[in-house]
């Protein structure tokens, strides 16, 4: 391997999950940065509480633990009732479907349990081989010393490894073209402060913080060029669904001339999905508004609204990466061209 992307190698120390040959161990994310703990799943209805619970988040990360849940599910004997489970576990991210699609076609085909778990390893390994083409790909169109914004978490802890959006920055800081990295705190879970900042950190890359709401004035200071974020399912129009408050950065970004990146394996692609408006939206509960770290700061009384996604316009996306390529301006013609054949 050479080039940028063989340079990105040594920024990816972190990984999210681990298959220990009898269960699936879980990098608990709500306890980062403070603690490192692992949480046993030692069977399908613990990865699907797992998934829920946001132990494991990020959609090709959950689509991973899906396939590994599914091999539990069939080791359990109830294969049909545990791929429910985990299917309903997450209704936004489509990846968790897709991988699980994947595991119930084999299921149905009569594979047994190890015919699923070389299964659930291909669809790891497949995403981190997606993650290093789409981080060399996507590192590829940002000019030397360009300033990024990143929201969210989209690094080594929402993947196989390397990430998707964070792993454009990855190779892009590894290979000199980017200068400055930014991340917005990301509210009400703070994925970004938590996750994105000790990730980088433990790489070794600076990174400044930013609040969300400092992110217009961030672009209209000329500190960054690009906004780069992945994506939990993309319609066949090309609008995102992702972490909610994407939208917005991407209404700064054209109204300051700042570039928008999208950056998300070809299983998060929905075909099935004509546009954004036909995308479920999950909510979650309004206590994680209302306060912060256990603490409730609103009055008594006050209710919030707690959507997790939000839908991005394919209008604002300037660049969607995937590993079969860069598409720029994506709409529905283009998405039909690139993805209209799935297994091409």
């Amino acid at each position: 391997m050479s080039g940028p992307d063989n340079a990105a190698v040594t920024h990816d120390s972190v990984c999210p999950l681990r298959w220990d040959g009898q269960m699936l161990e879980l990098l608990d994310q709500r306890l980062l940065p403070h603690e490192v703990r692992w949480l046993a799943c030692r069977d399908s209805a613990a990865v699907a509480d797992a998934i829920r619970a946001l132990v494991v988040r990020g959609a090709p990360a959950i689509g991973i633990a899906a396939a590994y849940g599914a091999v539990l599910a069939q080791r359990e004997g109830r294969f049909e009732t545990g791929v429910a489970q985990l299917r309903a576990a997450r209704p936004t991210a489509v990846n968790l479907v897709w991988a699980l699609d994947r595991m119930h076609a084999l299921a149905a085909d009569g594979a047994d349990a190890q015919r699923l778990l070389a299964e659930a390893r291909a669809i790891e390994a497949e995403d981190l081989a997606a993650n290093h083409a789409m981080a060399a790909a996507g590192a590829q169109l940002i000019e030397p010393g360009a300033g990024v914004l990143t929201h969210c978490n989209t690094g080594a802890l929402a993947t196989a490894g390397l990430g998707t959006a964070l792993g454009v920055v990855r190779v892009g800081v590894a290979s000199g073209r980017i200068a400055r990295v930014f991340a917005g705190e990301t509210r009400p879970w703070l994925q970004g402060a938590r996750l994105t900042m000790w990730e980088l950190q433990q790489d070794g890359i600076a990174a400044t913080l930013i609040i969300d709401s400092a992110a217009a004035a961030l672009m209209r200071s000329g500190a960054v060029q690009w906004v780069i974020v992945g994506a939990d399912r993309i319609a066949a129009n090309g609008d995102v669904a992702n972490k909610i408050g994407t939208y917005a950065l991407a209404l700064m970004a054209r109204h300051h001339g700042v570039r928008m990146m999208v950056v998300a394996p070809s299983s998060t692609v929905d075909l099935a999905t004509a546009s954004g408006d036909s995308i479920e939206i999950e909510s979650r509960d309004p206590a994680e508004v209302l306060g912060c770290g256990g603490r409730r700061h609103a009055p008594e009384g006050v209710t919030a609204w707690n959507p997790v996604f939000d839908i991005t316009p394919a209008s604002l996306v300037d660049v969607l990466v995937t590993e079969r390529g860069v598409l720029r301006r994506p709409d529905a013609a283009i998405m039909r061209a690139r993805f209209g054949k799935r297994d091409a």
